[in-house]
């Protein structure tokens, strides 16, 4: 038999298969992984003490985003942390964020993650950290923004089906309280300004919130630091020997945390009491 052009069927499929040796061959290991993990590489022995973590684009939720969409995605997220947890190379987190927000859910459980870590932890915030993006950027027990970088701030909203009945107002209300208990208990921002911030109109085009920048995230008590990558390992090391020194410290609490009126507790110190006819143990923030 042949086909339309008259040749064989063999020989066209020949001519339509790609010889092994002119396939595309597979990159390196690491470009691999970057590509699929957007990281360098997976906490293993004998590397850096500090691992990196990317927040990038859309937080991805339940349901997959188109191709074309940057996103994060919590499945691979989370795996990520609790590797980084386990392993005992690993002295310290740095979680770097540029998004866009995106799922309700799937960004407070990363926020919660890195919150409950037992190793220092730092978060700069480059380019963008909106929406749900705020809770993990105040997370992590030193927080820092670059200069230009900036944070949206704005009331969550829902997609899909919406019925019109009372218990769906209550519900988005309940989900929205979660996300300020959690912004107000891990920075030193009061929940009064936090939601003054939320609910202000007139600043973004199409929707209620605020666009804070760098320096004004710090002023209202978002982030601790207007800083960059070196400022952030600098802090991350800081805590790291302090951890060093009195392995009894507990980095996991925010010492920037606040009661949720704008109170810092403990100021300038970690929470954890020493015991008595010990040394003072040394703040999460340099």
């Amino acid at each position: 038999m042949s086909d339309h052009n008259g040749l064989p069927f063999s020989f066209t499929q020949q001519q339509n298969e790609v010889p092994p040796e002119t396939q595309a061959p597979k990159g390196p290991p690491t470009v691999e992984t970057i590509q699929q993990l957007g990281t360098a590489s997976t906490p293993t022995p004998g590397e850096s003490n500090i691992y990196c973590l990317n927040i990038i684009g859309q937080i991805e939720g339940h349901i997959v985003l188109p191709p074309q969409n940057k996103t994060t995605k919590y499945e691979h997220v989370i795996p990520q942390l609790v590797a980084a947890e386990q392993n005992s190379k690993i002295e310290g987190v740095l979680i770097i964020l540029n998004t866009v927000g995106g799922d309700v859910e799937a960004g407070l459980a990363i926020a919660e993650m890195v919150s409950s870590m037992s190793k220092p932890t730092v978060t700069l915030v480059l380019g963008g950290g909106h929406s749900i993006g705020v809770p993990i950027a105040v997370s992590s027990n030193v927080s820092l923004i670059a200069e230009t970088a900036t944070m949206t701030i704005h009331p969550i909203r829902l997609t899909g089906l919406v019925i019109g009945v009372p218990q769906t107002f209550e519900y988005l209300d309940k989900m929205q309280e979660r996300v300020v208990r959690f912004v107000t208990t891990h920075s030193r921002v009061s929940e009064q300004k936090f939601k003054e911030l939320m609910f202000t109109t007139g600043e973004l085009t199409r929707d209620i919130g605020t666009t804070v920048i760098g320096v004004d995230a710090v002023r209202y008590g978002l982030i601790d630091e207007v800083g960059g990558i070196g400022l952030a390992l600098e802090r991350l090391n800081r805590m790291i020997d302090e951890k060093r020194s009195s392995p009894s410290s507990n980095p996991s609490i925010n010492p920037n945390a606040n009661n949720g009126n704008g109170n810092v507790v403990n100021p300038g110190a970690n929470p954890v009491q020493a015991p008595p006819g010990a040394p003072p143990i040394g703040g999460g923030q340099g």
